[in-house]
């Protein structure tokens, strides 16, 4: 198989482009914040994709101009159906900015990482812009963006509530979270003539109604109100209540429709689509992909995420880790869609014949690494349960978290002409892996994927995320117990010892989250100094819209306990939680000393700075940054 393509492979993104097509008429144009890769970890090219799949004709305009003339918004004229728009596979502004709000200098979907080509809120404004132009045609926007500002939502860089998207866009239809069936079944229904202002009942879509308005009707459905945009304003309670509703609902088999006062507007959230079924995320893996950035970039600099990504594959989709500082549940779902063997295998295939690949795998991975195929053992338990973690405060008795199928398909991965080895690169779920109240089978099966793991598919690091030591920080992110890190770094050591393996495990920490203090900090310094881990795999807390985290951030209370957990707030506090991390750096002791004799925890200064009997300070693991 020779990877030759044309540029008529790739979706046209000028109108010469698509002239090469004999297209003098678009159906659909399509505006991203990212650059154009066609590949099926980028949002764009799969809803792409999926419209060409329906037999239309769209255009993707990646990183148009906002500034200039605005040309490059113009040059398809008027489309027959409606613009879309995404940001991107990022919010725009953790896109853009760091956890202190500071401007990144680095923008990894953008040619040769560089920044500037995509605006702060990208969506609001690209959204602006078409609806000056084209006022008459409909507007549908989509995208993590759009899933995670679908309701009123925290913006840390504003530090402000914000109304939905839908109301500060003009947009006339919002797609949220995976958007393949919710598109399809709009596309459909426009193709029997409906116009597009009754498009009001499709599951996964949002609308905002005009005054007056008719409440659309769907007898299969149940209504919740949720506070006004205008009451969480006034009353931070109500927004923290407001999104514990919202959450419930999206992790929800059965969610009901939410509906928010906007002003004198209406917003209406329709439930969500049930998980794809294999089939159905088959068929969009499956799409005519050249899995390669488009040629417009071929004199320029590589694509970081894309470079990141281009040797991996994505073997399912939706996390029910719950986490509370995650996105991912928000867009994806709780649920896990799997794809099957078949889908996987044929993309294997495929990247073995792309340019420059060298035998090797990056990852075979998803959301989270080892939760392929797993789901509720009675399913119609799953279809009433509401809770927004499957693993929190322990692995629910009824989720089959057998890894045999995972294990067969790194065996089959294997088994491919020209596969030297596959790696995993995602997150690993340790916790599941060490669960003593699973079955025999399924304990077997996690004893044979932890060694499979370990002595197989480790590229010099394995990544875990406990995000904290501190069981009461822990339980406010819904993680398990720190006690778990330390039974699965125990596994990992004796396994490399044993295979004389010499491999690290490293441990993602995050600090300034919600419920951690200064002297928990500390403790985190201690214990990961006591386990030689010299940290640098570190991230600071961000608020990101549409996570527990970022309620409690915002409005001090906890929507579930109503409890009110300190939060490290102000530049200097979150800079001091994030100084521990490098206690091993000269220039933090003194600071470090002088935070712990303040909150009177004078005894972990000896314990963080003890010197060994030679006076010297014991050796550190050393990572690389984050």
């Amino acid at each position: 198989m020779n990877m030759q393509y044309q540029i008529s492979d790739w979706l046209p993104t000028t109108p010469k482009e698509a002239k090469l097509r004999e297209w003098d008429e678009l159906d659909v144009v399509l505006f991203s914040g990212d650059a154009y890769v066609d590949h099926p970890s980028f949002g764009a090219a799969v809803i792409a994709r999926i419209i060409e799949s329906e037999g239309l004709k769209i255009a993707v305009v990646p990183q148009p101009n906002w500034q200039d003339d605005l040309r490059d918004f113009k040059k398809f004229g008027t489309p027959r159906l409606f613009f879309g728009i995404t940001a991107g596979c990022m919010d725009s502004m953790v896109n853009h900015y760091t956890a202190n709000r500071r401007m990144r200098s680095n923008d990894a979907y953008t040619p040769g990482g560089k920044p500037g080509f995509r605006p702060d809120y990208t969506t609001e404004v690209y959204s602006k812009i078409i609806k000056k132009l084209y006022p008459e045609v409909p507007l549908v926007i989509g995208g993590i963006e759009a899933s995670l500002r679908r309701v009123t939502h925290y913006d840390y860089w504003q530090d402000r509530l914000k109304p939905s998207l839908l109301e500060s866009t003009g947009a006339d239809l919002l797609v949220y979270g995976m958007g393949e069936l919710p598109l399809r079944e709009l596309l459909k229904l426009l193709a029997k003539g409906i116009p597009f202002e009754s498009l009001t009942t499709i599951p996964q879509t949002a609308i905002l109604q005009a005054p007056g308005d008719k409440l659309p009707k769907n007898k299969s459905w149940q209504d919740i109100e949720l506070f006004s945009h205008e009451e969480c304003l006034d009353d931070k309670k109500k927004f923290a209540r407001n999104f514990k509703h919202i959450e419930e609902e999206s992790n929800k088999w059965k969610a009901r429709r939410l509906l928010q006062s906007v002003g004198d507007a209406l917003l209406v959230i329709n439930p969500p689509y049930p998980p794809m079924s294999e089939t159905e995320l088959d068929a969009s893996f499956d799409l005519p992909y050249t899995r390669l950035p488009h040629p417009r970039y071929r004199k320029k600099d590589p694509i970081p995420a894309f470079e990141m990504i281009k040797f991996s594959v994505n073997l399912h989709r939706g996390c029910f880790g719950g986490c509370s500082f995650c996105t991912i549940s928000a867009h994806q779902g709780k649920f896990i869609a799997s794809r099957s063997k078949e889908s996987i295998l044929q993309e294997v295939v495929q990247i073995t014949h792309m340019p420059d690949f060298k035998g090797y795998i990056s990852d075979l991975g998803g959301p989270s690494a080892n939760m392929y195929r797993m789901k509720g053992k009675v399913e119609a338990l799953c279809e009433q349960c509401k809770l927004p973690s499957c693993i929190f405060p322990r692995v629910c008795p009824n989720l089959d978290t057998d890894h045999s199928s995972l294990l067969d398909i790194y065996k089959e991965v294997n088994k491919t002409p020209g596969i030297k080895k596959a790696f995993v690169g995602s997150g690993v779920r340790y916790d599941m892996l060490l669960n003593k109240k699973a079955s025999p089978e399924e304990q077997a099966s996690h004893k044979a994927y932890t060694s499979d793991l370990i002595e197989n598919r480790v590229s010099g690091r394995l990544k875990v995320a406990p995000e904290h030591t501190s069981d009461a920080v822990l339980k406010l992110m819904r993680k398990p117990s720190f006690s778990y890190f330390h039974e699965f770094n125990t596994t990992f050591n004796e396994i490399n010892k044993r295979k004389n393996l010499n491999q690290q495990l490293i441990p993602y920490f995050i600090s300034s989250h919600p419920g951690s203090t200064d002297e928990e900090m500390a403790k985190l310094a201690v214990e990961t100094k006591n386990l030689d881990f010299k940290l640098e795999q570190v991230q600071d807390f961000t608020p990101t819209p549409m996570t527990l985290a970022t309620v409690i951030y915002y409005s001090g209370i906890h929507p579930y306990t109503l409890d009110e957990p300190y939060t490290a707030k102000k530049k200097s506090e979150k800079l001091n939680q994030r100084m521990f991390l490098f206690w091993y750096k000269s220039k933090y002791r003194r600071q470090i000393e002088a935070t712990l004799n303040k909150i009177g925890r004078s005894d972990l200064i000896q314990k963080l700075f003890a010197k060994q009997a030679d006076g010297k300070r014991p050796p550190a693991k050393k990572q690389k940054r984050r």
